[in-house]
């Protein structure tokens, strides 16, 4: 039986956790939720619901997730398949299925969820949103010949492929640090479509202007320092 494992950042994300955790279907072996130095009660409702929740009191989306990795490495058995997933709600955790259907059924290494036009709720990512992927593919699909049309935190990758990965960003950079390596290690990748809908609360990245601004700086860098190794 394919072992799944689940790992979501979350910060300040009380209002919403626990509906995430309820919606992910039952296959999954373990839910692991990284309470990111939140002042509310993300860690009391993520147990509530279930989860095994860590402490990483390091802000960033990447040193959260590098937090959830480093539980797995310590366990015994290894998980076949890793979801990252968000913990505000904005995706539909039930549609876990879809996004691990190319690893399971066609050998594919890393699956993006990504959030079609046609599938997303109105007001659900914002303008900076929006242009931030258009320009990360676009840079993406020209510099590398990716086919990435989608930066999405929704994402499931084979175990030993991430570990091969080498993961590092701290920060916002996590998603797209992925992908560019994907492709420099030729691993085979897809997108399926997701839907998208308003998050609960408000984004830590794309509610602020520095947030923004400082997401799509580390996203360019990243492009760029690829670019250059190539």
């Amino acid at each position: 039986m394919t072992k799944i494992k689940v790992i979501i950042p979350a910060y300040n994300e009380a209002d919403s956790i626990a509906k995430v955790i309820n919606d992910i279907p039952n296959t999954v072996e373990e839910i692991i939720v990284v309470n990111n130095n939140s002042s509310d009660a993300t860690e009391v409702n993520a147990k509530k619901a279930g989860a095994t929740v860590l402490t990483e009191n390091n802000k960033g989306y990447g040193y959260a997730c590098l937090k959830g990795l480093n539980y797995i490495k310590k366990q015994g058995e290894k998980p076949d398949i890793i979801v990252f997933l968000d913990g505000d709600y904005s995706d539909y955790p039930e549609e876990l299925t879809k996004i691990i259907d190319p690893i399971l059924n066609n050998n594919i290494d890393l699956v993006i969820g990504s959030r079609v036009k046609e599938l997303r709720e109105d007001g659900s990512m914002t303008l900076p949103q929006i242009f931030g992927n258009w320009l990360a593919s676009s840079l993406m699909r020209l510099l590398f010949k990716a086919k990435f049309t989608d930066l999405g935190p929704f994402r499931a990758i084979k175990y030993k492929k991430l570990l091969e990965l080498d993961m590092q960003d701290k920060t916002y950079g996590w998603t797209v640090e992925m992908q560019l390596k994907a492709i420099k290690q030729n691993l085979t990748y897809t997108e399926v479509p997701v839907n998208y809908r308003n998050r609960i609360g408000v984004s830590k990245v794309s509610g602020t202007i520095k947030g923004a601004i400082f997401a799509g700086a580390k996203i360019l860098v990243w492009i760029f320092k690829y670019s250059i190794k190539k």
